[in-house]
C-alpha cells in the first residue's frame, strides 16, 4: 500500500489546554474532539501516517490527550512550529508574538514528510467523502512536469460552510471546465440568508452564489512541495517590512501564487459534505448536535473506537 500521511496544524491551539481552547473542545458523547473524528476517517480512506503540528512546549500535554491514543492506531509523528524556526540569516523581530502562519507550520514538516500528503486544520470537520478523494488522488502518480507542482484542493459547496452566528471569511474559487483551480477570492464577513448567502456589507447584502465552490485549507501535496515551502519563505522574509509583526505567510497565499506564476495545477476534488467547525463559542452546541445527529444516521459509532 502506497505511504500517505495526514498532517493536521494544531500549533495555534493556544498556551493552554482546558476550558477556552477551541480545537480541544469535547463534541462527541465519549468526549471525542474534533481531531479524532478526523484522523479515524482519515485512516478509514487508507492514510497511514498522521504528522501533527504543534508547539515544543505543548508536547507533553498534547500527547496525553490525544497523541498517545493516535499513536496505538497509526504511525504518529510530531513536528513543531516556533517563531524562532527561522532561515539562516533571519531572527525573530522583537516584539513579534503572532505565529508566522500555515506556510511555517508545513515547512515544519522538512524531513519529517517523504510521502503525498494531505493538509487539514485541528479544528475543522470535513466529513467523509473529501480524505477518501484526497487519498485517491495521492496514491495515483503525479510527477512534477517543468516545474509544475501538482496539487489537489477539497472544493466544498459555499452553502455547507456557514455558520448561524454570523460572518466567515472563505477563499471562494475559480474554476474551469475541467474543475482546475484558475484562483482563489478570499472573502470576508459571508452570512447565511433565506436565499442561501451574501456578504454583508456597509451597503446591505450581496448575494454570493451558495453553489460556489470554496477552499477550507484542506490540500493534496507532493513531499517536494516542501522544498518550495522553504524557498518561498526566505523570499517572504526578505520583503517583509520592519516593524511588520504580524504578517503571515499563508499556505493559500502561496499556492495562489504558485498558480498565478505558472508553477501549479491545482485539481479541485468537489464534494457535498457539510463542513463545520467552531469559529465562535456558539458555534460548539450546533456541532454537538451535528454528531449527536452523525452518529444517530450510522456515520459513526457512539464508541468512535469500537
Amino acid at each position: 500500500m502506497k505511504k500517505t500521511a495526514l498532517v493536521i496544524m494544531a500549533a495555534g491551539i493556544g498556551s493552554r489546554f482546558g476550558k477556552g481552547i477551541k480545537q480541544l473542545e469535547p463534541v462527541g458523547p465519549g468526549g471525542e474532539i474534533i481531531m479524532d473524528y478526523s484522523v479515524h476517517d482519515a485512516l478509514e480512506a487508507g492514510f497511514n501516517k498522521v504528522v501533527f503540528i504543534i508547539r515544543k512546549d505543548l508536547e507533553k500535554d498534547f500527547k496525553e490527550i490525544i497523541g498517545q491514543r493516535m499513536e496505538q492506531r497509526t504511525e504518529v509523528v510530531y513536528a513543531f512550529q516556533e517563531l524562532d524556526d527561522l532561515p539562516d540569516g533571519f531572527t525573530k523581530p522583537e516584539g513579534r508574538t503572532k505565529p508566522w502562519g500555515t506556510g511555517q507550520a508545513i515547512l515544519c514538516c522538512k524531513g519529517l514528510v517523504h510521502e503525498p500528503f494531505a493538509v487539514i486544520n485541528a479544528d475543522d470537520y470535513y466529513g467523509k467523502e473529501p480524505f477518501v478523494k484526497l487519498h485517491d488522488y495521492l496514491i495515483q502518480d503525479h510527477p512534477v512536469r517543468d516545474g509544475v507542482q501538482p496539487v489537489c484542493m477539497a472544493g466544498f459547496r459555499l452553502g455547507n460552510t456557514l455558520s448561524d452566528n454570523g460572518g466567515v471569511t472563505r477563499g471562494v474559487c475559480v474554476m474551469d471546465g475541467q474543475n482546475r483551480l484558475i484562483g482563489i477570492h478570499e472573502t470576508s464577513n459571508i452570512v447565511k440568508t433565506a436565499e442561501g448567502a451574501a456578504v454583508e456589507g456597509e451597503q446591505g447584502l450581496t448575494p454570493l452564489d451558495a453553489d460556489s465552490r470554496v477552499s477550507m485549507n484542506m490540500w493534496g501535496l507532493q513531499p517536494e512541495f516542501i522544498d518550495l515551502l522553504e524557498k518561498g519563505f526566505v523570499s517572504f522574509l526578505s520583503e517583509m517590512e520592519s516593524g511588520d509583526l504580524k504578517k503571515e505567510y499563508l499556505l493559500p497565499i502561496f499556492i495562489d501564487g504558485l498558480l498565478q506564476s505558472g508553477r501549479a495545477q491545482v485539481k479541485v476534488l468537489e464534494t457535498q459534505e457539510n463542513w463545520f467547525g467552531v469559529t465562535y463559542q456558539e458555534d460548539k452546541e450546533a456541532v454537538v448536535r451535528a454528531f449527536q445527529r452523525l452518529i444517530a444516521e450510522g456515520v459513526y459509532s457512539r464508541n468512535l473506537y469500537e
